[in-house]
């Protein structure tokens, strides 16, 4: 097949809305939920500030622009794997040194949102991806795979979204194993609806956090708090997860989009 040919009909198909572009992220504000972590362990993100510059007037009289404070980690993003000490010594673990080809892939869509509305500590286990694969077909190598539980309607409300009580946070996400299983098929990376990849309970887990420490530790990349799953097929969508170019940087804020066949 002609090449050139194929990317013609593509962007005629984007412009006829044969192909539609969903928008897999969440408002990015002072509102943006962010995780909390225990003050003895580690210090958190601070909040996301958006500053005016100028708006029309005496600092800048024909335009508007704003200057920003964020971490890498808040609302939708993007985790590199230097995000983690298992995947620090990556000389392409990070924003600016992973390909950029490696942004974008087919995405499995896992849908867990039945599982999770009646318990927010569900894990997806290695029986429930083969389950998967038995109906949806194969997860290949190079392709993402996502979580879909739903969870990113809570997003609205930090509290709702962290889901966090005097036991700690109580959010799905996968088990150490489900992740191992997901690597050895050689995934490009792993993303939930969540605050991060990991579950609520991922702290307890063998390795702790597996979502990060074997994803990244493979080389692998994870998105958080993403949007919208639920308007994805099974198969058939192509993910765009591309972070800022930030130096050395450990992950970044994305807006995630999906390539779905229109109605």
């Amino acid at each position: 097949m002609d090449t050139q040919k194929l990317l013609g009909e593509v962007a005629g198909q984007l412009l006829s809305g044969a192909i539609k572009v969903v928008d897999l992220s969440a408002p990015l504000g002072p509102d943006t939920p962010l995780i909390k972590l225990p003050p003895e362990l580690a210090v958190d993100t601070p909040k996301v500030e958006i500053h005016n510059i100028s708006r029309y007037d005496k600092n800048g009289p024909w335009w508007a622009w704003n200057w920003l404070k964020l971490g890498e980690h808040s609302g939708t993003h993007f985790d590199a794997p230097q995000h983690w000490i298992s995947g620090k010594d990556y000389p392409d673990g990070a924003t600016d040194t992973i390909p950029a080809q490696n942004f974008v892939g087919p995405v499995n869509v896992i849908d867990c949102s039945k599982e999770a509305a009646a318990d927010p500590d569900f894990l997806l286990t290695v029986d429930h991806i083969k389950a998967w694969e038995t109906k949806h077909g194969a997860i290949n190598a190079g392709e993402w795979v996502v979580m879909r539980t739903d969870w990113y309607k809570r997003n609205g409300s930090e509290a709702e979204f962290l889901n966090a009580n005097e036991t700690g946070p109580h959010t799905p996400g996968p088990t150490a194993e489900a992740i191992q299983f997901l690597i050895s098929k050689d995934i490009k990376g792993w993303g939930s609806e969540t605050i991060g990849t990991d579950a609520g309970k991922a702290g307890g887990m063998e390795p702790p956090f597996p979502a990060h420490t074997l994803m990244h530790k493979a080389n692998r990349y994870g998105l958080a708090s993403l949007c919208n799953l639920d308007q994805l097929p099974p198969k058939g969508a192509i993910l765009i997860a591309a972070p800022l170019k930030i130096e050395h940087g450990t992950g970044s804020p994305i807006r995630a989009l999906a390539l779905v066949v229109g109605k």
